[in-house]
């Protein structure tokens, strides 16, 4: 028989206690950052979270006190401090940090190799910083190959640059580039560039690399030609030699011929004369040529709510404690969208129509002519097929209200009155077209005229739930709302 006594809060405060411990405690690690500040730790934690550290640790010898000593002077104080409460504790604070900061942490994280935080603030860049990641795009491409795994933001840059080649290619910055950033381009299947502009920049770019290189080629000796080869090794194979036109061939690649295998050049030969004839060499598919820029930024989970907010709301679902405020990085689970009212209407039936069925739902609102963000949660799934009106039991829904720049602080209220939980209008006499969610007394989407934005028939009152969510009990109309479907995270085991 196991028993599970943690609390995941309690047990990640308590983690994060330990950098609080003075010279009495048991530390065994200085880690020296920026500024002289000194940082203690726990060798095991830091080993059992970070690769990095496991490795670092084992080739550091113990000084006369039994202390290790790590070097970290160009890590800024604030961000090595997130670091190791993160490690310490698995949660991070984001609140009002500005893009340049969340990016630099992001590089730390991966010089540490905390792979699970390096991932999720690149994600947080994608999704909701992504004006900033073009601004600052070359250097957001530079850095992001100087450990070379952030693979998310090297895919998201590589679809930029493939629809926007000149963001690189052109620029003072190109000869520059990393070897690894050019090879990462040129296996990119999508350009809009031809293959033989492509091979032009390679063969620019491998020269620059070779500044003692003649400027005139007709002065190249064999060993130019091998120096070049040489530099370009990792490069060449991922040109589609087999895409380049005849003429291109002739008076493009000929020239190098001798930076090229002699099986590739005399079956490039063989192609001009017999394009038809199969060749020994290996023949890479052509690139799409896109015609226009696709969307690359993924439409926002929410108009409404932000990560934060959603992070907030798992917490209630897990009938967690929240540690004052935190993005908490591992967000407990996922916010499925199924229905925006700008997007899907705003009728009642509408609401029915697509809720039918789904259970585990979070429902957002942002109130008419407010700053007002409600909303509740549904465990149970939503039926539109009963004919007559009827209460629903249940101990696990709850109503809320959202902090935002108004509101300085979220509302949470639980059902009290389990027996009337929530309301499911009826078939007769054609509820459904008047009437959404109702959670009991507290908090009911409700209209007139078949529409939740014309007339100010939505209400909260305090009855069946444990607090009121609102500071008035006007009715009110409702601006847009949103009904996600909560993706639960399997637990590890």
């Amino acid at each position: 028989m196991t028993f599970k006594f943690f609390d995941f809060d309690k047990l990640s405060q308590n983690f994060i206690n330990f950098i609080e411990l003075n010279e009495k405690d048991d530390y065994n690690v200085i880690i020296k950052v920026k500024d002289e500040k000194l940082f203690k730790a726990h060798s095991n934690i830091l080993k059992c979270r970070s690769p990095y550290f496991r490795k670092e640790l084992e080739n550091i010898t113990l000084n006369e006190n039994n202390i290790k000593t790590i070097d970290k002077r160009n890590i800024p104080v604030q961000i090595f401090d997130i670091i190791l409460t993160y490690i310490y504790g698995g949660i991070i604070k984001l609140e009002n940090a500005e893009t340049v900061f969340i990016f630099d942490l992001m590089m730390v994280a991966c010089e540490f190799e905390l792979e699970e935080l390096t991932k999720e603030l690149e994600i947080i860049l994608i999704e909701t910083k992504n004006s900033w990641l073009k601004l600052h795009f070359y250097k957001v491409y530079h850095s992001i190959f100087i450990k070379n795994n952030l693979k998310t933001l090297e895919n998201f840059c590589n679809d930029i640059i493939a629809n926007r080649p000149s963001l690189i290619f052109d620029t003072e910055h190109f000869n520059s580039l990393q070897e690894s950033a050019l090879v990462s381009l040129l296996k990119h299947d999508n350009f809009n560039l031809k293959e033989v502009k492509i091979w032009e920049y390679t063969i620019k770019w491998g020269i620059a690399q070779n500044p003692a290189l003649p400027t005139n080629l007709e002065e190249w000796t064999n060993e130019n030609f091998t120096t070049l080869k040489t530099t370009l090794q990792n490069c060449l194979p991922h040109i589609r030699y087999f895409n380049i036109s005849n003429t291109d061939i002739w008076n493009k690649i000929k020239p190098y011929k001798k930076i090229l295998d002699k099986q590739l050049w005399n079956d490039l030969k063989q192609y001009l004369a017999a394009p038809g004839q199969p060749v020994k060499s290996k023949v890479l598919l052509p690139r799409t040529i896109l015609v226009k820029e696709p969307v690359h930024v993924k439409e926002p989970f929410s108009t409404i709510i932000t990560y934060e907010h959603a992070a907030e709301i798992s917490f209630w679902i897990d009938r967690k404690s929240i540690i004052s405020s935190f993005f908490l990085i591992n967000k407990s689970h996922g916010f499925e969208l199924i229905l925006r009212g700008s997007r899907n209407g705003f009728e009642p039936q509408t609401f029915w129509n697509t809720c039918h069925d789904h259970s585990d739902t979070v429902i957002i609102i942002k109130v008419k002519g407010t700053n007002e963000i409600l909303g509740c949660y549904n465990p149970l799934a939503w039926d539109k097929t009963n004919l007559h009106n009827k209460w629903i039991e249940t101990k696990d829904s709850f109503i809320f209200s959202l902090k935002n720049g108004d509101a300085q602080n979220s509302i949470l209220s639980r059902v009290k009155n389990q027996q009337n939980a929530m309301f499911y209008a009826g078939l007769y006499p054609n509820n459904q077209r008047q009437y959404g969610l109702c959670f009991g007394n507290d908090m009911c989407m409700r209209s007139l005229c078949d529409n939740f934005t014309l007339d100010n028939e939505c209400f909260c009152n305090h009855k069946d739930y444990e607090k009121p969510i609102r500071a008035t009990t006007d009715k009110f109309a409702i601006e847009d709302y949103e009904i996600f479907k909560i993706i639960k995270k399997k637990k590890s085991s």
